[in-house]
């Protein structure tokens, strides 16, 4: 029986999980053979961050995490920082395997992860910096009305929201107080309601760049609007290989990942959110010198 088969619960759930805590402590040993990640995908959430590093895992040479089960991050620089490096190298594939890949397709692999919360997080940007200081950034950026409102669908979907949306939003500032400071104060404090109920706040783009943009030359920036990938996402996945360095792999399908139903969004909440946004879209256009048909 393979490894395989028993991650797919064919064994007991003991075993199974014997199977996982050993595939974990091999690659914290073999952490030194494990280069860090190439690229993060660290743009907004509900931005389209899942089906970009779905499109990505398609291409032959970007790997998975290790072990398999991990789909999309490890979320080291937000909730697991005190964990340590070796940890975190411990989630990406070896120095061998990327090799054996680049002889087979006969070009770079590239490995990252994609993490929303990254680019939300106060302490994130530093950490990056410091770490991976080389490291290629792909941002994605949702109209923020209609991202809080899918926000909002998918916290109320999983039972993590109990409040209707305007009365989240109203509420928003109350719920999440102190919580952004106290993420500044204890580095290895992580919380639920700084992720969960930060409806308004994360659609406040410029104060969430800014930081990235201090730190990081722009050239390692991709940022697009989540629009564009929706509208045309084999020409945007295109340009993210350009930008990764990656041949070009064009996919039979691109499938739209997380996408949620739902009723229409009151007409009401749509016009506070929209006024609300309009100073900041405009003083991120201003800052990145785009534009964002968000109107």
């Amino acid at each position: 029986m393979t490894i395989r088969d028993r991650l797919k619960g064919v064994v007991p759930h003991r075993v199974t999980h014997q199977v996982r805590s050993s595939l974990v402590r091999y690659g914290e040993r073999t952490s030194d053979r494990r280069p860090l990640p190439d690229f993060l995908i660290t743009g907004t959430k509900r931005g389209g961050t899942t089906s970009l590093w779905r499109y990505l895992l398609a291409h032959p040479l970007v790997p998975r995490l290790f072990p398999a089960w991990n789909t999309k991050t490890s979320h080291y620089f937000e909730e697991n920082w005190g964990r340590g490096e070796a940890w975190y190298r411990s989630h990406f594939p070896t120095v061998r395997h990327r090799r054996a890949l680049e002889r087979r397709h006969g070009g770079p692999a590239r490995v990252g992860e994609a993490a929303p919360l990254y680019m939300f997080h106060p302490l994130v940007p530093q950490r990056v910096a410091e770490l991976m200081p080389d490291a290629r950034l792909i941002f994605l950026l949702r109209d923020p009305v209609e991202r809080a409102y899918s926000h909002w669908k998918e916290r109320r979907t999983e039972g993590r929201e109990p409040l209707d949306f305007a009365e989240a939003l109203a509420r928003e500032e109350e719920r999440t107080a102190g919580e952004r400071e106290r993420l500044i104060a204890d580095a290895t404090y992580f919380s639920e309601a700084f992720d969960w109920w930060t409806y308004r706040a994360r659609g406040r783009y410029l104060e969430h760049l800014t930081p990235w943009l201090d730190r990081f030359d722009r050239a390692q920036l991709l940022i697009l609007p989540s629009e564009t990938l929706y509208a045309e996402p084999a020409a945007t996945h295109a340009r993210v290989l350009d930008f990764l360095g990656l041949p070009a792999h064009r996919l039979a399908a691109y499938e739209a990942h997380n996408h949620r139903r739902s009723s229409a969004m009151p007409e009401a909440v749509r016009a506070e959110l929209s006024a609300h946004f309009a100073p900041h879209n405009a003083a991120l256009e201003q800052r990145l010198g785009m534009r964002f048909d968000w109107s």
